[in-house]
């Protein structure tokens, strides 16, 4: 009789993730409240919860991974999102963006952001029509729950910073903005990037390529009058540094060969400008490292193509 598998498969690289994360989800706790934290564990749950009516059926253990899904998506959603949207989302994400694959390792997006797409498109009103201000200073909201109603707004803050509004690159900075969960204050985000770095854990060709060609195009497009913002503060607007640093660097759904790093981080950077530029979307990272999951394969394959036709004396 074969013995039933251990309930959770912890891998190192994923619990690598999680610990990297944690600042951005204590920033989460102090800009917002504790209800940021009861967000993280409802999606949490439900992505567990899920993966293991898969995984049971198939004598498998849940992989750790999914809290990865769960911790991520959640720190991608508006603080006040309602938590039956926590539910579904996390139920979508690992649904249909990693066991409708096959499961771990088979997955050709992100599954958290195949989840926050879900709810995008879904319920547009609720993810992007209102925004919450911020605790700042002192305690911030450790002693609270969550703001109150009188601290929503509606305006989202890049369309403003698009209008050529003067915003310090101190409260973008630090996280004095509205903004998801996760992404508001981006000293967190990098102090989580600078860790999985470390731990090459995640690729430096793809953060680099991703924030350097979002960069140069935000510059480009600045310097012709089509773009607002300069390319510092676009990086630090928005939800491309959170994205650049723990979504596009999935090592399932992102490319693995240096070359394909670089060019799939490039796609994802342009995308991201153009989208948020251009399209009727006010930001554009999501759409854009989920297009990256699109390329990427055939990114590879035409690299390979290329490679070959050079081995063999053959003009590329």
């Amino acid at each position: 009789m074969r013995p039933s598998p251990r309930l959770v498969r912890w891998q190192p690289n994923m619990v690598a993730v999680l610990k990297a994360v944690a600042p951005a989800g204590l920033a989460a706790v102090y800009y917002y409240g504790w209800r940021a934290l009861a967000v993280v564990a409802v999606t949490n749950a439900f992505a567990f919860a899920t993966e293991y009516a898969f995984t049971r059926r198939r004598g498998e253990s849940v992989t750790s991974a999914a809290f990865v899904t769960g911790t991520l998506l959640a720190l991608s959603l508006p603080p006040a999102v309602p938590f039956w949207m926590c539910a579904v989302g996390a139920v979508v994400a690992i649904g249909f963006g990693k066991e409708l694959f096959g499961g771990m390792g088979r997955n050709v997006y992100n599954p958290a952001l195949v989840g926050r797409a879900f709810l995008y498109v879904s319920f547009p009103v609720a993810i992007t029509g209102t925004w919450t201000e911020p605790f700042w200073g002192g305690v911030g909201g450790l002693t609270a729950w969550a703001p109150g109603a009188d601290a929503v707004t509606s305006a989202t803050l890049l369309p403003v910073l698009a209008q050529g509004a003067p915003i310090g690159l101190s409260a973008l900075f630090w996280g004095a903005m509205p903004g998801s969960l996760g992404e508001t204050c981006k000293a967190a985000v990098l102090l989580g990037g600078a860790y999985l770095l470390w731990r090459r854990v995640a690729s430096w060709e793809i953060v680099a390529s991703v924030l350097g060609s979002f960069a140069v195009l935000t510059g480009v497009l600045r310097t012709a009058g089509l773009a607002g913002p300069d390319p510092l503060r676009a990086v630090l607007a928005g939800g491309i540094l959170y994205g650049a640093v723990f979504m596009a660097t999935d090592p399932v759904s992102a490319n693995r060969t240096r070359a394909g790093k670089v060019l799939y981080g490039c796609v994802i950077g342009t995308a991201a400008v153009l989208i948020r530029e251009f399209g009727n979307f006010p930001e554009g990272a999501m759409f854009a490292i989920l297009l990256g999951n699109t390329f990427g394969p055939i990114i590879e394959e035409a690299l390979a193509a290329w490679k070959a036709r050079r081995a063999g004396g053959q003009p590329a």
